[in-house]
């Protein structure tokens, strides 16, 4: 059976730098009706739990470590014991949140395989040390957490980010990708690589 792509809208807080603000998240599944990946455990473990289904998870994999991306990942562990991934660069994010660590450290070039599709890690730092993105290349998709927007690169104004940083993530690891890939983002409307080509200072 062919992977698919869903998506689930979470809603809650990100807090950094002593500020909260409130935040609509994209989470995303990859698989099929027996297995399933899981991009980013914001907000409601119990509704992406629900999403999820009975299907089996190979794997949560956390982009990056801002609280609104990972902070339904104990609750998420606790009900499916899919094991969690995390570039070990954001691991002072991850720390705020939990007292244990990630399962496993995500690093350029990890690859999953689920549904018979192929997932690659692209590590793509400036909006945190450790943001990570993911390619699917038969899907024509990638999934960029923070880093890439319909309209931009992710913020930079924050504690860790750094926006000389980012932008050279975006220009040599994903703007060199196909043009015709779809750009799942973390939060708001998906967007293709060629729409992006143009919003790159």
């Amino acid at each position: 059976m062919t992977a698919r792509i869903e998506r689930l809208i979470t809603s809650g807080t990100f807090s950094l730098d002593g500020g909260t603000w409130d935040v609509d998240n994209n989470v995303w599944l990859v698989g099929n009706d027996d297995e399933v990946l899981v991009i980013d455990a914001a907000h409601d473990a119990a509704a992406i739990v629900e999403a999820v289904g009975n299907r089996r998870v190979v794997a949560l994999v956390c982009t990056h470590g801002h609280n609104d991306h990972i902070n339904a990942a104990g609750g998420f562990w606790d009900a499916t014991k899919a094991p969690i991934w995390l570039n070990p660069a954001d691991r002072m994010l991850w720390d705020t949140q939990y007292e244990v660590a990630p399962d496993h450290e995500l690093e350029d070039g990890t690859v999953f395989e689920v549904a018979g599709t192929t997932l690659r890690a692209i590590h793509t730092p400036g909006h945190s040390p450790g943001s990570t993105c993911l390619y699917a290349e038969d899907l024509e998709a990638v999934f960029t957490g923070d880093t890439l927007f319909h309209g931009g690169p992710g913020a930079t104004g924050r504690s860790y980010s750094d926006k000389p940083t980012i932008l050279t993530s975006i220009r040599t690891k994903l703007l060199t990708l196909p043009t015709g890939t779809v750009v799942h983002t973390g939060h708001g409307d998906t967007t293709t690589i060629a729409a992006e080509l143009g919003n790159i200072e």
